[in-house]
């Protein structure tokens, strides 16, 4: 059974995805233009909204745009129509289309821009490479009947608690007795009223995200048979989370500089790349940093990056870089638009779970604003 869904029953949902907490501070991010109270079906996921992408909304009947790069950077003094962004924002009004942006907390988040492109480019245990946000992790702790601790587990994992490193669904489970009396006023799963029992129960044990606690204590409420499930919260001190730009990690064999060329061109779909350094240098460390890369490049360096896969590199900056020893491959600030179809797949899976009818879709237009001759 399907549900009616609003604007910011979808953003909700996203932004358990991707919180806005994760943003760089000073960043632009959220509602851009219109409302998030209203009704919508259909979502179009895109990298930058230009005049073309609001025209493409129209003749889709898109009712909400949700854009990697901020519509209103700076603020505007004026809407004109006579300009580029002010039809932008009347024809998104007039055709009530609301646009939302997630910048660098989609960057950063855990299956955003950053992750995306280390995927794509085969960089194995990928870390992060400039960290940008620490977060307070949380153990959880619940109380099930031992024929439903699979389940929850499970739950209790695709909510997002129990992630370790490279590991997911981590969790500890102990065998123990439980016991309750049902009140006259209880509709008790097991037991009789006014009766004492005695059940065999598990006490699961998981680590979980401060931003996911929500959702995995939704996760576990909905999976859990009883009418009053138990459980505990308790805040730790160490370890955290670690969230930031970029991602660095290994390659699974070397390969010459000039052969990474190739697959990065292939992987991301690619006419031409910038290339910095000496194209027969052996590749085995990867750095991968969607957008502008300018002011992160010592970090690669220092991180011990063989090459630097970034956009929109400076004249001098490159210099520099060929003088430290760094090789680097200026892919373009376009590289992000990796993240319409994975936003598209990860906000589909979780409107289906949450049952709500509504269409996700990515923008089929390029907001790529080069061409290679």
């Amino acid at each position: 059974m399907t549900k009616a869904v609003t604007a910011q029953d979808v953003i909700k949902e996203f932004e358990q995805f991707s919180p806005r907490t994760y943003a760089v501070e000073g960043d632009r991010n959220g509602l851009m233009v219109g409302t998030l109270n209203k009704p919508i079906h259909t979502v179009m996921i895109a990298l930058d909204v230009l005049e073309e992408t609001i025209d493409e909304a129209i003749d889709k009947n898109v009712d909400l745009i949700i854009a990697h790069h901020p519509l209103l950077f700076r603020p505007l003094k004026q809407i004109n129509v006579d300009t580029a962004m002010g039809r932008i924002v009347a024809k998104a009004i007039k055709h009530e289309i609301t646009i939302y942006a997630a910048h660098t907390n989609l960057d950063v988040t855990e299956g955003g821009v950053n992750d995306l492109l280390a995927e794509k480019l085969k960089i194995h245990s990928a870390d992060v490479l400039v960290p940008t946000y620490k977060e307070n992790m949380w153990k959880f702790v619940g109380f099930v009947p031992r024929d439903h601790a699979e389940s929850i587990r499970q739950a209790l994992g695709e909510a997002g608690a129990g992630l370790i490193g490279e590991y997911s669904h981590c969790a500890f489970s102990v065998v123990g007795e439980g016991t309750f009396r049902p009140t006259d006023h209880a509709n008790p799963y097991i037991g009789e009223l006014n009766k004492q029992e005695v059940v065999e129960e598990e006490r699961i044990e998981t680590i979980v995200p401060k931003n996911s606690l929500q959702s995995v204590l939704n996760a576990f409420l909905a999976a859990h048979p009883y009418e009053e499930p138990a459980y505990d919260l308790i805040p730790l001190e160490e370890p955290s989370l670690v969230r930031g730009l970029g991602r660095i990690g290994n390659l699974e064999q070397p390969q010459s500089l000039r052969d990474y060329v190739k697959v990065v061109k292939e992987a991301l779909g690619l006419d031409g790349v910038r290339v910095v350094g000496n194209l027969d240098k052996k590749i085995k460390k990867v750095a991968v940093l969607g957008g502008d890369g300018n002011k992160y490049v010592n970090q690669a360096l220092h991180k011990g990056a063989d090459v630097f896969v970034t956009g929109d590199l400076y004249y001098h900056v490159a210099q520099d870089a060929k003088m430290d020893g760094l090789t680097i491959i200026d892919a373009g600030h376009h590289i992000e638009s990796i993240m319409k179809i994975g936003v598209t797949e990860e906000l589909n899976k979780r409107m289906k779970a949450m049952g709500y009818a509504i269409s996700v879709f990515p923008s089929t237009d390029s907001t790529d604003p080069f061409q290679f001759m």
